[in-house]
């Protein structure tokens, strides 16, 4: 039989979970055929079958497996058949009592089986691990609860984007009086599903939340970023007058339909500016890699994006991929970004989409940030975050007026970006940004 093991989904993954098999256990499945969906440290993927055959999975459902170890088989159609009829004469018997002994009872004993109903009705085994053809959108976490606490995922309605059913949908459910069961007394206390119970110490009572696998793989890169790069940062106020009145004249032609396109944001700006800059300063596009430093010949700049992850520790930033921004006008940047962020939100987003960035802009402006350091994103050399743009007091030729500005931080790699190069590239980012005509050629 062929193995079919956990793909490499991402550039970066190292692990998957098994969210759910699109292809029931035991059934026939082809070459190219969507097999199932894997959790990866970026999204969501649905992989398709390499093999051809009859399916026998190894793997089940919500288990997280590194990449390249096996979570399927596939065999031969005629062979896998004759085997399991064989295995089913002969292990009948067994398999009735096992149901028998296994079916969970609260207190009254298990009845004994009707001999003559044997053919008219499926066993309760067979009911408990039956495949449903019907996908169901759920988290990691709201499989594992429901599993837990005997909760059927169909009859739920998730509150997650995309219909996705989070741990508040099941944590709902769960607390509701189960078919047939009697309401507890007014002053009864029932006890929390498994897993969701609180722990009270000094501090009052404290819910542990389990992250998401993408948060588990922010949280482990920005702790290997802090611990492994030494970190620098350069900060720099920019007059942004100039971009003002560029998108103000470029709202004004979106308006009366020249293009036909939203005019660009400040970030589409910036990302043009940093990818000008980037290609006249190639070692700040570069990675660090076994004491060598490796030159990208193409210009990717990344765009954090944050998402409402439909979970308590919601807010996670996505860094999807703007591919060849230098050779990009501003207008074309300013679809695909917006593209890609409507992509992030609605989980549609692919791991070739979230890979390949040679750099990344990191823009909190508009929660009212004045100023921020973000953290590298390795291998990359540096970041740059963005603050608010607004209108402060500036001294101008001995004289005080109101100008648009704002304050852009670059963090950098010190073993590839030194501070005198790092300053030069800080300072072209600003020149270009002060005078953006450049930036719609």
């Amino acid at each position: 039989m062929a193995e079919i093991v956990m793909p490499r989904l991402s550039d970066t993954m190292e692990e998957g979970t098994i969210l759910s098999w699109l292809v029931a256990d035991g059934e026939p499945v082809k070459r190219g055929q969507e097999l199932v969906e894997i959790e990866t440290d970026k999204a969501n993927m649905t992989y398709e079958s390499d093999q051809e055959g009859i399916l026998e999975t190894v793997a089940a459902e919500g288990d997280t497996l590194p990449v390249g170890a096996p979570i399927a088989r596939v065999g031969d159609t005629g062979a896998k058949t004759a085997a399991t009829s064989a295995v089913s004469a002969s292990e009948a018997p067994a398999a009735e009592s096992t149901t028998i002994t296994q079916e969970p009872r609260a207190s009254t004993p298990a009845p004994q089986a009707d001999p003559t109903l044997k053919d008219s009705s499926p066993a309760a085994g067979d009911a408990a691990v039956a495949p449903d053809n019907e996908r169901v959108k759920a988290s990691p976490l709201a499989r594992r609860i429901a599993q837990e606490n005997d909760i059927d995922l169909h009859v739920l309605t998730g509150s997650g984007p995309g219909g996705r059913i989070v741990k508040a949908d099941v944590t709902v459910a769960g607390q509701g009086p189960s078919d047939g069961a009697s309401p507890p007394d007014a002053g009864a206390t029932t006890s929390p599903p498994a897993g969701l119970a609180g722990i009270t110490t000094a501090k009052g009572e404290t819910t542990v939340v389990e992250l998401s696998r993408t948060q588990q793989t922010i949280a482990r890169r920005m702790a290997e970023s802090k611990a492994t790069i030494p970190h620098f940062s350069l900060q720099s106020d920019v007059d942004m007058e100039e971009c003002v009145a560029l998108r103000a004249e470029l709202k004004r032609l979106a308006k009366d339909g020249i293009p036909a396109h939203p005019a660009p944001t400040y970030n589409d700006m910036i990302v043009k500016a940093c990818a000008l800059a980037l290609r006249e300063f190639p070692q700040a596009n570069s990675s660090y890699r076994d004491g060598r430093l490796q030159l990208h010949s193409r210009v990717n700049v990344g765009v954090a994006v944050a998402v409402d992850a439909g979970e308590p520790t919601s807010g996670a930033l996505i860094v999807p991929t703007v591919f060849d921004a230098d050779l990009k006008s501003l207008g074309e940047i300013a679809r695909e970004t917006r593209a890609l962020a409507a992509r992030v939100r609605e989980r549609t987003i692919t791991p070739p989409e979230l890979g390949g960035g040679t750099f990344t802009v990191s823009n909190l402006g508009m929660f009212g940030v004045s100023a921020f350091t973000a953290i590298i994103n390795p291998p990359q050399a540096a970041i740059l975050s963005v603050g608010s743009l607004g209108s402060r007091a500036v001294v101008r030729d001995a004289a005080v007026e109101a100008r648009n500005t704002m304050t852009v931080t670059l963090a950098c790699d010190h073993r590839i970006l030194y501070g005198a190069d790092a300053a030069r590239f800080l300072a072209r980012i600003r020149e270009l940004l002060e005078a953006p005509a450049a930036l719609t050629l």
